[in-house]
C-alpha cells in the first residue's frame, strides 16, 4: 500500500460519487489553470511559425467508442455508443480554446456554430466541416477560413494567379461557387490553391476567404492542421478516456475533464524538463514513478537513475516514564 490505502474503495462508491459530483468543478479547474499557465508562460513560450499576426486556431473532432450495454443513452450505431469531443485548438501551445462534448450522432457542422471565433483569426479544418453556409457567416463575420476543396464541388474560375516560382503551388485561383445551395449560402469569391505534398506522390487543393495572403502560406497553414491533431490522440491513446466509473453522463464529462487536466499537467512537466521527452514516453514513465520518493525535478531530468531508497518513518519517538 504505497499510498497509504489499505483496501481500494468500492467501484459503486466512485460511480456514486461521479454521479453526484458536478463535472462543472473541473471544467472550471481546466480553464482557470489554463488560462493562468499561459498568462505566466508555465507552458514554454509560444512558437510563431507564420509571420502573420492573426490568430490561428485549429477546429476538429474526436469519437470515443463507447459500450452500447453500458451507455445505451449516447447511441451512435448499431453495435455501439459513442461521444464526441469538439475542440478548438490553438496553435502556439497546440491546447484548446474551446472545449465541447456532445453524443458521437451529432454533426460536426452543427456544433461548429458554437464556436465563438474572433474577427480576423484564422481557423484551419478538415473537409468535414464544409458547409457553405457556415462559410457565408464566418465571412460575414471577419472570420478567416482554411479547408480542403471537395472533390465533387462546382465552381467557375474568376482569376488565375501567377504561381510563385520554385515552390510546390501548382495552381493559385479565385473561384465562385455555381451550383445554387453553394451561391446561396456563399456568394463571395473564394480562393483554391493546389499544391504539392512534400515527399509525397500527392497534392492538397485547400479552399480559403484570405485572398491576400501568398498561395505558399496557404497551404502550409492547412498542412500545420495535421500536426494539431496529435493532443487529441495523445488523449485517447495515453489517458485511458474509455476507463470510466460510473455509465452516466455526469461521469463521462468528469473523465473527460480529467483527462484533459492531466494533458495539461503533462505539458507542464514536458516544459520543466531538461531531457528530450516525448509526451507518450512522459506519460507512461511518470506512471511508473507515481509511488517513488524522488524529487520530481531531478526524475524529469535524469529518469533513468535508481530512485533512493524509501525514507525512515517520520512519526516520533515519545519518552514514555
Amino acid at each position: 500500500m504505497p499510498l497509504g490505502i489499505a483496501k481500494a474503495p468500492c467501484r459503486s462508491t466512485l460511480a456514486c460519487a461521479n454521479e453526484h459530483r458536478p463535472a462543472a468543478l473541473l471544467e472550471d479547474l481546466f480553464w482557470t489553470w489554463l488560462a493562468r499557465s499561459r498568462d505566466q508562460q508555465a507552458l514554454g513560450k509560444r512558437k510563431h511559425k507564420f509571420r502573420f499576426k492573426n490568430k490561428l486556431t485549429n477546429l476538429d473532432s474526436t469519437t470515443i467508442t463507447l459500450c452500447l450495454n453500458l451507455f445505451l443513452w449516447v447511441k451512435f450505431r448499431r453495435a455501439n455508443s459513442g461521444a464526441k469531443a469538439h475542440v478548438l485548438l490553438d496553435h502556439d501551445d497546440h491546447l484548446p480554446t474551446h472545449v465541447l462534448l456532445t453524443e458521437a450522432r451529432r454533426s460536426d457542422v452543427k456544433m461548429a456554430d458554437s464556436v465563438l471565433l474572433n474577427p480576423g483569426s484564422i481557423v484551419a479544418m478538415d473537409r468535414g466541416y464544409n458547409d457553405y453556409s457556415l462559410f457565408g457567416r464566418w465571412m460575414e463575420a471577419g472570420v478567416f477560413f482554411v479547408t480542403r476543396l471537395n472533390d465533387d464541388a462546382q465552381f467557375e474560375i474568376v482569376e488565375e494567379r501567377t504561381k510563385p516560382q520554385h515552390r510546390a503551388i501548382c495552381v493559385d485561383q479565385i473561384i465562385r461557387l455555381t451550383l445554387d445551395k453553394g451561391r446561396a449560402g456563399c456568394p463571395h469569391l473564394l480562393r483554391r490553391v493546389v499544391a504539392l505534398v512534400p515527399k509525397k506522390e500527392d497534392v492538397i487543393v485547400p479552399l480559403t476567404n484570405h485572398l491576400e495572403f501568398g498561395a505558399t502560406t496557404i497551404a502550409a497553414v492547412y498542412r500545420d492542421g495535421w500536426k494539431l491533431e496529435l493532443p487529441l490522440r495523445a488523449i485517447k491513446q495515453n489517458m485511458t478516456v474509455k476507463a470510466f466509473v460510473g455509465t452516466c453522463e455526469n461521469a463521462l464529462r468528469i473523465r473527460m475533464w480529467t483527462a484533459l487536466i492531466t494533458l495539461l499537467l503533462l505539458k507542464w512537466l514536458h516544459h520543466l524538463s531538461c531531457a528530450n521527452w516525448s509526451l507518450s514516453n512522459l506519460a507512461s514513465l511518470l506512471r511508473l514513478n507515481l509511488s517513488t520518493y524522488r524529487e520530481s525535478t531531478k526524475w524529469l531530468n535524469h529518469p533513468l537513475e535508481t530512485p533512493p531508497l524509501p525514507p525512515p518513518p517520520g512519526q516520533l519517538m515519545l519518552a514514555l516514564s
